[in-house]
């Protein structure tokens, strides 16, 4: 059975941001069109990003699946790693703020920048 790493980014217990990666099984359909459990989604947007794009540290909203389209986009963590997705990357984003804390730029969330000299085109999906 084949199977998709899906890359998280979370809240760890010590409110900072970190990546893990899950595996989702593709345990449905056939085996030329290998599919995983149908997963609720609650709406989509696109998002273009200039060249130069940075945010400053934040947490998620919601959490939602982003898909780089086009372009380049990096998320930095607080520990200073960062990733890199090219097009077709994704990753699934449930960094949100932990319940009852306020939003402290130090200690909480990631920032992420578009990479390179092609604008950044992004689909994120709520989960």
């Amino acid at each position: 059975m084949r199977v998709f790493n899906k890359v998280v980014l979370y809240t760890d217990t010590d409110g900072r941001a970190k990546f893990r990666d899950e595996i989702v099984a593709l345990a449905e359909g056939t085996p030329a069109a290998q599919l995983s459990p149908l997963m609720p989604s609650g709406g989509y947007q696109l998002r273009h990003s200039p060249v130069g794009f940075r945010s400053q540290f934040h947490c998620t909203g919601t959490p939602q699946w982003l898909f780089v389209l086009q372009g380049k986009m990096e998320i930095g963590l607080q520990d200073g790693s960062s990733r890199l997705f090219g097009p077709g990357g994704h990753f699934y984003s449930a960094d949100t703020l932990p319940e009852g804390a306020e939003f402290d730029p130090n200690v909480h969330g990631h920032w992420s920048r578009q990479v390179g000299d092609e604008p950044l085109v992004t689909l994120f999906v709520r989960g």
